[in-house]
């Protein structure tokens, strides 16, 4: 495991990009970091290994819950990008 990694949680960066404000397009384009990337693997492959501590299932379990809104989020973003194309489409014409 990088240690390295460990000193940040991997939910943080969604939180962080949620707390900050965005655009439907932000929302699509929202990917973590290669920091957290690592530390998302690390814990992955601990899991798979059961070698995970109660803090790290605690820290995987959070991060699965945001990650599933965020790809809710992104659905909803495309849809939301997809209407006001036509929308203003519309309007041209």
């Amino acid at each position: 495991m990088n240690t390295a990694t460990k000193t940040i949680k991997v939910y943080d960066e969604i939180v962080d990009f949620i707390a900050s404000g965005t655009t439907p397009q932000g929302v699509i384009d929202f990917h973590l970091s290669e920091v957290a990337q690592e530390r998302l693997d690390d814990l992955v492959y601990s899991a798979k290994n059961n070698e995970l501590t109660k803090e790290d299932k605690r820290e995987l379990e959070k991060y699965l819950v945001l990650e599933h809104i965020l790809r809710l989020a992104k659905a909803k973003a495309y849809k939301y990008i997809d209407t006001g194309i036509k929308e203003n489409a519309s309007i041209l014409h």
